[in-house]
């Protein structure tokens, strides 16, 4: 078999399309690339709709954090401390329990239970504690010259949030928010060891990985490749979120612009 009619049998496997049965023997680089390849589609679908719904909802935090009503500010803190006071590798056991003692009252819950749907909202609320915690510094950090300016002009509520107090704030968090995204993306790797099953072994990038390193005997082909996915991915939001970080920062004298600074956390 050639390797390019391999990429069309297992490229798009692990979203149920292609060959239904993994290989069994006779396993060749090809192999282990694109069936590795083919589940990091599940990471990145993780990690996206992770991240873009952890935004809004680390924004919502960040500002309830930093509300002086206690009604907004006590919640906000307890969710923050919950969820980056605990391994986010025990969040997913517990999420997955909990779902499945919801499904066996109200089965409206079955899907969650699976990790397309259930590892997804774990890693939403997760990301979107540490996400609020970095835009709760920002807002700290602020100059009061900002607010002072847009009090002068006339601005207040949504108006003063909109065009002053949320620009500054991401523009001030946007560095560690990047660090965030990459630990985000990478910590989508924890889905394979979690409670969540992988559906008719369409798994993620690690489901394969761990596959051919049990099939050949031999891990120091699968997850070198796995790392050299993840590595490629890592460069690809970078260079999103410094574009993205240019674009904030574009009215700045260039020796007054936060510059990106990659800072990988060791651990969660």
């Amino acid at each position: 078999m050639s390797c390019w009619q391999t990429i069309q049998d297992y490229g798009l496997r692990s979203v149920g399309i292609g060959e239904r049965l993994l290989p069994r023997e006779d396993f060749t680089l090809c192999h282990q690339f694109t069936l590795i390849g083919s589940g990091m589609i599940w990471n990145i679908y993780f990690g996206v709709l992770a991240l873009c719904l952890g935004f809004f909802l680390a924004t919502a935090l960040a500002m309830g954090k930093a509300s002086s009503r206690a009604v907004f500010r006590k919640p906000a803190q307890w969710f923050i401390f919950i969820f980056r006071g605990s391994p986010l590798f025990i969040q997913f056991f517990f999420g997955y329990f909990l779902f499945l003692n919801l499904k066996s009252v109200y089965p409206i819950f079955d899907p969650f239970t699976a990790a397309w749907l259930g590892a997804l909202i774990v890693l939403f609320l997760n990301t979107a504690a540490y996400s609020a915690e970095i835009f709760y510094g920002a807002l700290l950090s602020i100059p009061k010259g900002d607010t002072e300016a847009a009090d002068a002009y006339g601005m207040s509520g949504w108006s003063r949030f909109k065009r002053v107090i949320w620009p500054t704030m991401l523009r001030l968090a946007w560095p560690a928010y990047t660090n965030e995204a990459i630990f985000l993306f990478h910590a989508t790797a924890l889905v394979f060891f979690s409670g969540f099953p992988a559906w008719q072994q369409r798994g993620d990038a690690l489901y394969y990985a761990n596959y051919f390193a049990d099939k050949t005997f031999n891990p120091f082909v699968p997850y070198p490749i796995l790392a050299g996915y993840f590595i490629l991915l890592t460069l690809v939001i970078v260079g999103v979120f410094g574009l993205v970080n240019a674009r904030l920062n574009r009215h700045l004298p260039q020796n007054m612009r936060r510059k990106m600074r990659l800072r990988p956390n060791l651990i969660r």
